[in-house]
């Protein structure tokens, strides 16, 4: 755009809701200008990429942290859909997951018959 290029961390789309869902994944904590970017997001996707039946492109900040006070005075006066989560991480699987998955060794296994030829 503007010879500029601009990249969504990821682009979802919700068959229920009719809409796109953009996800900016962070590393650190929230930080107020995250918003601009995800406005600059949702702009773009509502008036290049929405068709006419869709409903406006959704967006959502995940990052490590987040302070309450700071999420809410930088979306206080948006009128875009836009909310901020965060993620943990785990040195481990679940335990529930870890049936459901293969392991390391199985994938690695599994791998060797691409690297054989």
């Amino acid at each position: 755009m503007d010879g500029g290029e601009y990249f969504i961390d990821l682009l979802l789309y919700n068959r229920r809701l009719q809409a796109m869902i953009a996800v900016e994944l962070k590393i650190g904590e929230f930080k107020p200008e995250g918003k601009g970017k995800m406005e600059f997001y949702l702009n773009v996707l509502n008036e290049k990429v929405k068709l006419p039946h869709e409903d406006p492109a959704i967006g959502i900040i995940i990052c490590k942290s987040k302070s309450r006070t700071i999420v809410e005075y930088a979306l206080i006066t948006s009128t875009m859909p836009i909310g901020v989560a965060t993620y943990s991480l785990s040195p481990e699987l679940p335990e529930a997951y870890k049936e459901l998955l293969p392991t390391s060794k199985d994938i690695a296994k599994k791998l060797e018959v691409f690297i054989k030829e």
